[in-house]
Order: C-alpha cells, then sequence, then structure tokens
C-alpha cells in the first residue's frame, strides 16, 4: 500500500518511527543507484557514531573537589543539640548514560581511484538540535564543502534548525542541498513543503558522466509499501511533531478525503 501523502508523510517523522525510515532510504538509495553508477562508481553505505549525553548533566562524572576536602579534613565537634535522622529509604533516581548513536550515510567512489566523488547525507533530529550531534555532523559538512567533494543534503524533517546557507530567503518544512565541488560556494536548494511532491534532482558526478535522476518521492513510496508502515500508524491521531494550525486543518481535510480518518 502506498503513502497517502503526494509528498512526504509527517507521521514517519514520528522519533520512534524515523530511525527506521533513515536506514530504509539509505538502503534504498544505494541500491537504486548502484546499477546506474557500476561500473566505474561504487555506491558504499557507511556508518557514523555520535556519542551524546543530556545537556543538563555535562557536568555528572566530574568530582566535587571542595565537598570531598571538607569531608576529608574537617572533625564534627561533640553537640547535645539534637540532630534529624537522615531518611532511611533512598529515592530512585535517574542518571545520565552516554548514548551511542549510528547513522548511516553513502559515498559514491571512483573504483579506479578510490576517491569519494560524492557524499548523500539525511538529515536525523541529532544532526538538527543543538548538541554533540550537530557538531560532529557540521564538522564533516564543513570538510566536504571546503573540498570537491559533490555533497547531497536530504532534510525530510520539519523539526529543527536547518543546516546553515547563505543569501537563501526559504523556510520550507523540507529541503534538499545539491552542492557541486566545482560550483561552490553556489549550490542548489530544493525547498518543498507538506503538501508538494518530493522533487527529483540529478545526482552530481564527474564532469562528463551521465548523472541519474534521484526519485526520492518514489523510493518513499515503496519503502512505505515494504515496510508495511500502514499497519503501523494511525492516521486519526495527530503526527508527532505537532503541526502549525494551517498543516493540521491540509491533513485533516486530506486524510479525511482519502478515507483514512473518520474525524
Amino acid at each position: 500500500m502506498p503513502s497517502p501523502f503526494p509528498g512526504m508523510n509527517p507521521y514517519l517523522e514520528h522519533p520512534e518511527v524515523w530511525p527506521g525510515v533513515h536506514h530504509w532510504l539509505i538502503v534504498e538509495l544505494a541500491r537504486s543507484l548502484s546499477p546506474q553508477l557500476r561500473p566505474k562508481y561504487r555506491v558504499g553505505v557507511e556508518v557514523r557514531m555520535y556519542e551524546t549525553i543530556g545537556e543538563e548533566s555535562l557536568l555528572v562524572g566530574i568530582p566535587d573537589l571542595t565537598v570531598k576536602g571538607s569531608r576529608a579534613t574537617t572533625k564534627q565537634p561533640m553537640t547535645n543539640v539534637a540532630v534529624a535522622q537522615a531518611p532511611t529509604q533512598p529515592q530512585t533516581v535517574e542518571v545520565p548514560v552516554p548514548e551511542t548513536i549510528k547513522q548511516g550515510y553513502l559515498e559514491v567512489r571512483e573504483v579506479a581511484t578510490k576517491e569519494v566523488v560524492t557524499a548523500i547525507e539525511i538529515l536525523s533530529p541529532i544532526n538538527k538540535r543543538s548538541g554533540e550531534g550537530r557538531k560532529q555532523y557540521e564538522t564533516k559538512r564543513n570538510k566536504f564543502l571546503g573540498s570537491f567533494t559533490h555533497l547531497v543534503e536530504i532534510d525530510l524533517l520539519r523539526k529543527g534548525q536547518p543546516m546553515p546557507v547563505y543569501h537563501s530567503n526559504i523556510e520550507t518544512h523540507y529541503r534538499i542541498l545539491v552542492s557541486r565541488g566545482d560550483r561552490r560556494p553556489q549550490a542548489d536548494l530544493y525547498g518543498f513543503n507538506l503538501p508538494d511532491l518530493i522533487p527529483s534532482f540529478p545526482l552530481p558526478l564527474k564532469s562528463g558522466d551521465t548523472e541519474p535522476l534521484v526519485d526520492l518521492q518514489l523510493l518513499l513510496n515503496n519503502i512505505y509499501d515494504q515496510a508495511s508502515y500502514d499497519l503501523l500508524i494511525d492516521y486519526n491521531e495527530e503526527p508527532l511533531p505537532q503541526l502549525s494550525e494551517d498543516d493540521r486543518v491540509w491533513v485533516n481535510t486530506w486524510l479525511t478525503e482519502q478515507q483514512l480518518r473518520s474525524h
């Protein structure tokens, strides 16, 4: 069963659903591009790892030397004053634990030279919120942008801070950036919103080579069907992240017309 939306399905952005969608997109992109690029190029699935911890817990694990020092050197004076007894039952709390997150991306390499010609990134929530995940991704992004490697950056998430570009007034739900190494600082930015079809774009390669057209809409529809997301999603519920009021009205009307929502 295909996705009921004409473009991006906002229900696929749910925090518990998106990791699977991201994985499927990486694999299906590689699968669709590989036969079009061989034998000159090879598409490789790579994995980047992030270790994150709650932003409010940055000092956990750092000894409090002042407190420890005072405990070691100070004797408690004798006193006849009554002292309240410490509670005997502990309180259950949670401590921040570092979390390792794996994120896949694609590299298109020239077989003869093993040179990375094109990098394809699909953004995740960790890349769009402040913290170590965004810092590490921006460092990697800047290395690509400072080289001759082409960069394709796909953002199918409404929530979070978009990656920086200059001289653009585009404010849309979703974006696809195609940055060619031989055209920088100029790049092509495809902006689109919830009701729009996801635009297709050419995959940049070396000069003179035929560039395949990436039909992300078709891939996403196939993934929706193959992964049986129709069995997972309840369209009577509101999607997460939350929609604006205008988008909520549009989604409600659209799903009602598709007979997928009863109200």
